[in-house]
């Protein structure tokens, strides 16, 4: 993981935001070729799920033909909204403060490792526990002694052994809390116990103060879809089933993002809200589950490093009856941890409901809207029939929906991760050396192709610079002239840049190419007024 953050800074795929003045945690600046990888993984997504989806077939594995359509909404919104839809009162993380080194932690983040001086840990010989926010580090700092010394000395005792069966800090009884080491103090006990804390970036609306002018950076993009529900059924004359996509900035307030930008305070959502009839949701909600698991596949990661995990059942969310996980193995989890590319979940009628009646008591089942100690509900919801009535059948009924919820940014890690390759290539002399590539998948690659004339003399850099115009025109192509044509091959590579293109001196006598494959390194010979074609065959 070390080597692909480094490339990704080197090459100018991603930056740390406002790094001159010493970096923001939690946040990322998409470089020349992030930006462009970036945006590339959103509008294959935006094309395949929205402006090329035929509506006029059935297609596989679907319960019957769909229409697809967009949306883009504010990224501030009434606070009402957030109030209706819960994230007011429920969208929260456990927090835990350290009263001696000041960090801020995640309740459920911080592993603790118990430390006793006999062979086994037992009650009677337990020390105490050794926190961590990242359990491999654990391992590392066992082997140092100097590590090993300090906790002997803040334990008062040399006969100690660290167990690695972990529990989380949040699972321990206060008891057991109050004999925990936090991962920057100097003893144990300075660990406050776990208190929510709300995820939502508060933010204030004109000049107004308090509670009046009080708003919200929206966590997610979904409820700009659901509150505009009405609005898009009305002007678009869409009918039942139909999906409802975004592309969107969210923010949310994480106590310790990490993981590189798989944990971000800024991130951008790629989502879907399917509105279906309540008795046709079990069937859509697995072809969603099965068709959003394939797009990953078709642009390049390995099957066997993907999994689609669905969700116990005290993992719900209480509106949901299903979800399930596309997950990924990035290279900074454990071996055989996956972390979360992609969520699909079952939300029933709790959203329409939610903004229609008010927010849904999450304790209740069947879910009824939550009442305040005056017996009216707690948060009134906007009081507009958000019903769908089937203009064929007559029946009327709340939609059930289906949200394929994708993250732009942690699909982008992936295919970086999934792309990063270190093989052997010979070098301009033939010697085989170790080469660094990015494997992308043509479709995602932020440059298509290279040219490059193989000297800067004889007529080639005049038959160069026309090939790159004419490729220009089509998509993202990179001219370059400078070095040994082996170095330029190479800079290309860590660029993930599919095809090179090498105009040498039989092109000026015969009007052929080299057209080098990044992956296989076959080279083949094509006519010059072929190229253009040729390239846009292969980038699909």
């Amino acid at each position: 993981m070390e080597k692909i953050v480094s490339l990704c800074r080197r090459r100018g795929f991603l930056f740390q935001s406002s790094e001159i003045y010493g970096g923001l945690n939690g946040f990322w600046d998409y470089g020349p070729l992030g930006v462009e990888l970036k945006r590339n993984v959103k509008e294959a997504w935006w094309r395949d799920m929205v402006t090329q989806h035929d509506d006029l077939d059935v297609l596989p594995g679907a319960p019957s033909t769909y229409e697809m359509c967009g949306l883009d909404c504010t990224i501030i919104m009434h606070p009402q909204v957030w109030k209706c839809s819960g994230h007011f009162d429920l969208f929260v993380d456990k927090k835990v403060d350290c009263r001696e080194s000041k960090g801020r932690y995640r309740a459920d983040h911080l592993e603790c490792f118990p430390i006793h001086k006999g062979e086994f840990d037992t009650p009677e010989d337990r020390l105490g526990y050794v926190s961590f926010t990242d359990p491999g580090d654990i391992l590392e700092k066992l082997d140092s002694s100097t590590y090993h010394k300090k906790l002997q000395k803040i334990f008062g005792t040399k006969e100690l052994r660290v167990s690695l069966s972990s529990v989380t800090y949040e699972s321990l009884p206060p008891e057991e809390q109050a004999r925990v080491l936090g991962p920057d103090a100097k003893e144990p006990g300075t660990l406050t116990e776990p208190r929510d804390f709300n995820l939502m970036f508060p933010t204030t609306i004109g000049a107004l103060a308090g509670e009046e002018g009080r708003a919200f950076l929206r966590p997610e993009t979904a409820q700009g879809i659901f509150v505009n529900f009405k609005n898009v059924l009305d002007s678009s004359r869409v009918r039942i089933p139909f999906g409802i996509a975004q592309v969107g900035k969210s923010f949310r307030n994480e106590i310790t993002p990490r993981n590189f930008t798989f944990r971000s305070r800024e991130f951008e959502q790629m989502e879907i809200e399917f509105f279906c009839h309540p008795k046709t949701s079990k069937e859509w909600y697995q072809y969603w589950r099965d068709r959003r698991f394939k797009w990953y596949i078709d642009h390049g990661l390995a099957e066997g490093r993907l999994q689609l995990r669905d969700h116990d059942p005290d993992e719900l969310s209480h509106y949901s009856t299903g979800t399930a996980d596309i997950e990924y193995a990035f290279p900074f989890l454990a071996e055989g941890e996956f972390g979360e590319l992609e969520g699909i979940a079952h939300r029933g009628d709790f959203d329409l409901r939610s903004h229609m009646e008010g927010k849904l008591d999450p304790k209740s089942c069947p879910l009824e809207v939550e009442m305040g100690e005056d017996g009216k509900p707690k948060y009134k919801g906007s009081g507009r029939d958000l019903t769908y009535r089937d203009d064929l059948t007559n029946e009327r009924f709340t939609p059930h929906v289906i949200e394929p919820s994708a993250g732009a940014d942690r699909a982008t890690l992936a295919f970086i991760c999934e792309a990063f390759t270190e093989d052997e290539a010979p070098d301009d002399k033939g010697k085989m050396q170790t080469r660094t590539v990015m494997k992308l998948h043509p479709r995602l690659a932020p440059i298509k192709a290279a040219v490059l004339p193989l000297v800067k003399k004889d007529g080639m850099p005049e038959v160069a610079k026309d090939l790159y115009r004419a490729l220009k025109a089509k998509f993202p192509v990179f001219y370059d002239e400078k070095g040994a044509v082996g170095r330029r091959y190479r800079r290309q590579d860590e660029a993930g840049t599919p095809y090179c293109i090498t105009i040498d001196g039989d092109t000026l006598t015969d009007k052929t190419v080299t057209l080098r494959d990044r992956d296989s390194l076959e080279q083949i010979r094509v006519k010059l007024d072929d190229v253009v074609s040729e390239i846009e065959s292969r980038v699909g």
